[in-house]
């Protein structure tokens, strides 16, 4: 019966800085404002198919750093990082490196760039690869995967 994730909420400290720093990315279209609740909502890609909710300080004050990952399409990926260094936001791998080297995760497979929110929550851009998965293997940079399947990968 389950047909994907509709909806993700996370706490942050201060929802107008919050709501700042995600109306900033491609595809995040405001949909409500409760300043009563200090809290915004916004439909993530086409409406109606998923919601991102902010909300200041509920449920407490204290912040919980949580991650989540939007999806993206997999010719986006290569200029996702310089879109997000563009806007002032630095961006790293899975490993918490230099976003020059994407990671794969062989098991998915998907390719993904990580950056972090004001609150710090762990935000990822991520890419279905059409490659066939691969548990057997560890995660690897996007050139080592494209390397293994005879093709190379310019990701700038």
């Amino acid at each position: 019966m389950i047909q994907g994730i509709f909806e993700t909420h996370i706490n942050v400290s201060d929802y107008k800085k919050s709501a700042e720093f995600y109306e900033q990315l491609l595809h995040i279209i405001p949909l409500h404002h409760d300043p009563f609740r200090k809290s915004k909502f916004y439909w993530v890609g086409k409406p109606g198919e998923s919601m991102l909710g902010i909300r200041e300080n509920y449920p407490s004050s204290l912040i919980q750093r949580q991650h989540f990952a939007f999806r993206i399409a997999l010719e986006d990926m290569p200029q996702a990082r310089s879109y997000l260094e563009g806007l002032g936001i630095a961006t790293t791998n899975f490993f918490g490196e230099s976003a020059e080297q994407l990671s794969v995760f062989p098991f998915m497979p998907a390719v993904s760039i990580y950056f972090q929110d004001p609150d710090g929550h762990s935000v990822e851009l991520l890419a279905m690869l059409e490659d066939q998965p691969r548990a057997d293997l560890e995660i690897m940079s996007w050139e080592e995967w494209e390397t293994l399947h005879g093709r190379s990968k310019t990701q700038d």
